[in-house]
């Protein structure tokens, strides 16, 4: 009798620890539950393929932590500028054949590939609180593409990107833009060539945006110096070949800075300088063969510590407003979070949809008529 008794009294307390954990599973957040699901999808899937921006110190910082955080999710990376990763997806995807993930690149890139049908809405991918919480990022969320679920920008920043040789001109020289079609400025202003992508081209679009046609052609008028290499721009400038420069930042000049060369950042035009995303734009390519591990790939890189390894490593300033981009500053970059509204940020943007597909292929078709 009192076996029984005992018995019923385990099979009771078996059937209360069950239930228990029953409640405790049912008692998780549906995000959780989501995730949790994700992340085992991911590690049946095994492997993760991304085309990001041709920086070596951002494969590596990548590298070395993802991989701890998701073991059993093996990244693939390949990292070039951001026309020839969209190209080799365009052409795979045309031939049929599902390699990439994802691409992440500067502004107009993905506009191609999204164009052409390739890009799927990015949007659902956002599942953890920290990341879908629209209070977490400056200006909410920045979708790039008109249709708000394509092209996902986690970045917004300004950068020195005029510089001058402080041995041939005072910065009150150039205090405006129209300054630049001073004659005695002619043969004296370098520029990253506008008809390459990069910040030559970027700068070339804001310039048409905020001074028009007629102004580019005066400009282009002063016989500048184009080059598509960095490095012989800059050195130019720390020569004197030329007294001023269009489209490079602080990490091309450092060796010259720390040389003790006089290059140095303009200040900012009474006009504004643009506002720029730099290399975040994110977008999914359609039917990707890793979905599950894209998902958790992204959500990573938009938490707290994918942003903060992401930055440091390009030296480019997120939206999000728990990570700390006021040390970037000192290397010529300020986070529109710190110092812009979002409305000031909006005025200066160039980056969104409208302002690649009015301003930058027009731009870049005018470069084409006056460089020859």
């Amino acid at each position: 009798m009192f076996s029984t008794k005992l018995l019923w009294v385990v099979v009771a307390l078996v059937h209360c620890v069950t239930a228990a954990a029953t409640f405790a599973a049912d008692a998780k957040p549906a995000w959780q539950l989501e995730w949790d699901k994700t992340v085992e999808a991911a590690k049946k899937e095994g492997k993760l393929v991304a085309a990001i921006p041709a920086s070596a110190e951002l494969r590596k910082a990548i590298t070395e932590v993802f991989p701890k955080r998701f073991p059993g999710i093996e990244l693939d990376l390949t990292n070039a500028r951001g026309p020839a990763n969209a190209g080799k997806i365009a052409a795979e995807f045309n031939a049929g054949v599902r390699y990439f993930d994802l691409l992440i690149s500067g502004t107009s890139t993905p506009f191609n590939l999204l164009n052409a049908g390739i890009l799927e809405p990015a949007e659902p991918l956002l599942i953890l609180p920290e990341v879908r919480d629209p209070k977490r990022w400056f200006g909410g969320h920045v979708w790039l593409d008109n249709a708000k679920k394509y092209i996902y920008a986690f970045q917004v920043y300004q950068s020195e990107n005029i510089w001058h040789n402080s041995s041939m001109m005072k910065p009150e020289e150039a205090r405006s833009y129209d300054d630049l079609l001073n004659p005695k400025f002619k043969g004296k202003i370098g520029i990253l060539d506008p008809r390459s992508a990069g910040a030559g081209t970027a700068t070339w679009a804001f310039f048409l945006k905020i001074k028009g046609e007629e102004w580019l052609k005066k400009l282009a008028a002063q016989e500048m110096f184009l080059s598509r290499d960095q490095r012989q721009l800059a050195d130019s400038l720390a020569k004197g070949k030329v007294a001023i420069t269009i489209g490079l930042t602080y990490y091309t000049f450092a060796p010259f800075l720390k040389a003790g060369l006089p290059v140095k950042p303009l200040p900012d035009m009474k006009e504004g300088t643009y506002t720029s995303c730099g290399s975040s734009a994110t977008s999914i390519v359609k039917n990707s063969p890793h979905p599950n591990a894209t998902k958790v790939f992204v959500n990573w890189l938009y938490s707290k510590e994918g942003q903060e390894i992401y930055g440091k490593a390009m030296g480019q300033a997120t939206r999000r407003f728990d990570v700390d981009t006021k040390w970037m500053v000192a290397h010529g970059v300020r986070a529109s979070k710190d110092f812009l509204s979002v409305e000031e940020n909006n005025r200066l943007e160039n980056y969104g949809e409208d302002t690649v597909g009015k301003y930058w292929a027009a731009s870049a078709k005018i470069a084409e008529e006056v460089f020859k």
